[in-house]
């Protein structure tokens, strides 16, 4: 795991000199030093024209030959790489046997360089089994190549500006160059109070994008870009597509043993390996099957709150750890740490992620590093594959009793006044009566009723939160690049939801409720949410995230089976309950899901609450900048005085406000 940066001089554009650029490059490098603090490279054409640098997190061939920026035999390739490449052995067999000759030990990241010289880039990545953003720079055809894995694990970042291209892992290290603008984005601010966070390949900055899950760009020398897709969560990917009979069985072998391998893959490490245990399904089958592979015991980490207990999973998680006598570690946080930590959060995060996971996030995986464990197992993507959540339960439930029935028996001119009126009547809480309000409205203006499972404010609270944004989007710089725009230029997130859905239904037509809500998942909160809230909190404290859930031959399996196999009587994740049966404890396979949470609600009661009202009514965004601040004042009155719960509301505006305070203003 590491942090990868590059520029990119056109041939209109006059380069700098070759000190000039590495000076540049090294700037970009130190700015994500925490992303790789074993080493660091950058590396300059003679020509100035372009230059990659790099920050090491050594993790598989911890020999300086496996350092980077790296090139091939000859020098005509050249390449910066995050991530871990699973199945690089395999490749580099397949290498050597068509005449390849590799000059490390067993480096992953070597394979890139003589893959894509084999392969070509699309049939590089397709060959490619992990998690990855890479840049490589063909010195013959005079092209960047940039690619992020199929998930989204990594993130990659970009910005054209008078033609010079830049890329890095982090936001921060392209705002090392100061003529970049640090300005909002008008558009992306709507979609982040929407879906607690930007849709690709948009960010909070302005002019600042990011390459969306499973694509690859290529950026000419004079300057012109074109990205595609080269994966998709969606059904027809796997085995079970031209299967006619598929028992529940065979389904719960085909998880157990996908899951098996993705888990074994996800050990391969030169460095001391652990995972974070809640207690629940999915850290408990990590524990046991990470034990059944292992020679030494497992190192497991939990965190756990001194000030809310109510919230702990700490005793669900020591009966894990016992049963498969762990190295268990725990750390208890309490408001004043967390506190002490939003600072911090503001910084790593680079656009805000207005998921309160993140802090304690940050305590386990600082707990894991002060350890002596540089990577973690971690079990995003169990409850979106599987339906984990009591949420999708109300949707699904929802959708059939009301949303069905109703949008084909009422006209859509009275669906339109009824969601007009809806929307007037609506109440500032998240409560049951905004809900349906919500849905009436979005019924009203003929969009899908499910939008993504993080959904801070619909629309009938996010359109008294914002006044004025000013001057809408501009997508001028990367409108001719290929990338999905899906109604990223509308005020309406629902647009976006909508895009999503519209182009899988043209594809796969006919699927279940669930597969398209799982699909939606996969193009936005997942990669953009879930997963880069791992990627930033871990590589804020130099740890590795390893995601075995999300191993894309799993994901392929999953997605073709259906709604009726993932559900059975109303138990979520049913067949993954069946696929894991007999591998944990009955009481940690049956009980209530809890959720990885923190008690912000109470905290925002408390003297954090006051702090955050002050601080969030200060802000340029509140005093003119679009936000209305007698609205989020009585937003936290409410709250404060117990007449509401608006803590997801108050906590997206904290980490907006904070943002633009650290970033912008």
């Amino acid at each position: 795991m590491c942090g990868i940066a590059g520029i990119l001089f056109p041939a209109s554009r006059t380069p700098p000199s070759q000190d000039d650029l590495r000076g540049r490059l090294a700037t970009m490098a130190d700015a994500m030093a925490h992303r790789g603090p074993d080493g660091d490279g950058v590396w300059a054409a003679d020509d100035a024209r372009i230059g990659f640098a790099h920050r090491r997190l050594a993790i598989i061939d911890l020999s300086p030959d496996a350092a980077q920026p790296m090139r091939n035999g000859d020098g005509s390739i050249w390449v910066t790489f995050n991530g871990e490449i699973y199945n690089h052995a395999a490749l580099r067999r397949e290498l050597e046997s068509s005449g390849h000759r590799f000059h490390t030990d067993h480096s992953d990241t070597e394979v890139l360089v003589h893959g894509y010289s084999e392969w070509g880039l699309v049939g590089l990545v397709e060959r490619l089994d992990g998690m990855f953003a890479f840049a490589i720079w063909d010195t013959i055809q005079r092209r960047l190549s940039l690619a992020r894995d199929r998930i989204g694990i990594k993130p990659l970042y970009f910005t054209r500006l008078g033609g010079v291209f830049q890329f890095a892992s982090e936001i921060k290290s392209i705002l090392t160059d100061p003529a970049i603008p640090r300005a909002v984005d008008t558009h992306a601010l709507s979609h982040y109070l929407s879906f607690m966070i930007t849709p690709a390949p948009m960010t909070l900055f302005q002019g600042i994008y990011k390459l969306p899950a499973g694509h690859v760009m290529e950026v000419e020398a004079d300057g012109k870009a074109c990205a595609q897709r080269y994966w998709s969560a969606v059904p027809g990917s796997s085995s079970l597509a031209s299967s006619s009979v598929a028992g529940e069985e065979m389904l719960a072998t085909g998880i157990r043993e996908r899951l098996t391998a993705a888990i074994e893959k996800r050990m391969i490490s030169d460095v001391p390996f652990g995972v974070f245990l809640s207690g629940g399904i999915d850290s408990s089958a990590n524990v046991a099957l990470m034990s059944e592979v292992s020679s030494r015991p497992i190192e497991t980490f939990t965190v756990g709150f001194k000030d809310h207990t109510h919230l702990n999973e700490l005793d669900y998680a020591r009966q894990v750890a016992d049963k498969f006598t762990t190295n268990h570690h725990e750390v208890l946080i309490d408001s004043a740490d967390m506190q002490g930590y939003l600072a911090d959060l503001a910084h790593h995060q680079d656009e805000p992620i207005a998921d309160w996971v993140c802090v304690p996030l940050y305590f386990v995986s600082k707990l894991a590093k002060d350890s002596g464990v540089t990577v973690v197992q971690v079990g995003e993507g169990s409850d979106e594959q599987f339906c984990g959540y009591d949420s999708w339960m109300t949707y699904l439930d929802f959708h059939r009793k009301f949303w069905r029935p109703y949008t084909s028996m009422v006209p859509k001119l009275l669906r339109r006044g009824i969601g007009s009126l809806a929307k007037s009547w609506t109440p500032t809480t998240r409560g049951a009566g905004a809900q349906g309000a919500e849905a009436l409205l979005r019924a009203g203006r003929g969009q899908e009723l499910f939008w993504s499972g993080a959904n801070a404010f619909w629309n009938v609270h996010k359109e008294r939160v914002l006044s004025n944004l000013g001057r809408a989007s501009d997508l001028s710089d990367i409108v001719d690049m290929g990338l999905d725009l899906y109604g990223l230029g509308s005020w309406d997130s629902g647009d976006v939801a909508g895009g999503y859905f519209a182009a899988f239904d043209r594809e796969h037509p006919n699927c279940d409720v669930l597969t398209r809500m799982i699909h939606a998942e996969f193009r936005l909160r997942l990669p953009e949410l879930l997963l880069m809230r791992v990627d930033k909190v871990t590589m804020s404290t130099s740890v590795e995230g390893r995601v075995p859930f999300l191993d894309h031959a799993l994901v392929e399996y999953t997605m073709d089976i259906p709604m009726a196999d993932k559900i059975r009587g109303g138990v979520k994740k049913h067949i993954l309950k069946r696929a894991v049966e007999g591998l944990i404890p009955n009481q940690i396979l049956h009980r209530p899901k809890m959720g990885f949470a923190a008690p912000v609600a109470e905290w925002l009661r408390g003297d954090f609450g006051a702090e955050a009202e002050r601080s969030v009514l200060a802000s340029p965004l509140v005093n003119g900048g679009g936000l209305n601040k007698t609205y989020i004042s009585r937003l936290f009155d409410e709250h404060r005085r117990h007449g509401a719960d608006h803590a997801l509301h108050l906590w997206t505006l904290h980490n907006l406000t904070a943002w633009h305070d650290h970033w912008i203003s």
